[in-house]
């Protein structure tokens, strides 16, 4: 299978949805990213509070936009430290030289997710 992720670098934010963990209804934010692969890279500042971390921890398929491309994919806690070192890097290094703020806290303090992309369910494909 010869796919390639669309040029998702060239946005600046994905559209993020989750499922509502008590509504069931889609619940739907704008996110800053980091791509790696087939892999997402979101880091919430509010953690585990955060009210689309709690959606997708409940249930962790989602769906991303960018554009009028979108993919589903599946969410998950960023638990190997090597995996969190790099996805806290690489989202900070996205963002921190054209943001008016320091980012080094929000760096170290929030909590790193992946969204890892479906190759085989993605929109495009249909």
């Amino acid at each position: 299978m010869s796919h390639t992720l669309f040029d998702i670098d060239r946005h600046s934010v994905i559209v993020l949805t989750t499922t509502g963990r008590a509504s069931g209804h889609p619940h739907t934010i704008e996110i800053w990213f980091a791509q790696k692969g087939w892999t997402l890279y979101l880091l919430s500042g509010g953690g585990h509070r955060s009210d689309w971390v709690r959606n997708l921890l409940h249930t962790p398929a989602v769906a991303v936009r960018a554009d009028a491309i979108s993919y589903s994919g599946t969410a998950r806690l960023v638990t190997d430290a090597e995996e969190e070192r790099m996805a806290r890097d690489a989202v900070y290094d996205r963002y921190a030289a054209d943001h008016a703020g320091d980012l080094t806290r929000w760096r170290e303090a929030a909590l790193p997710i992946a969204i890892d992309i479906d190759v085989a369910m993605s929109e495009n494909d249909q």
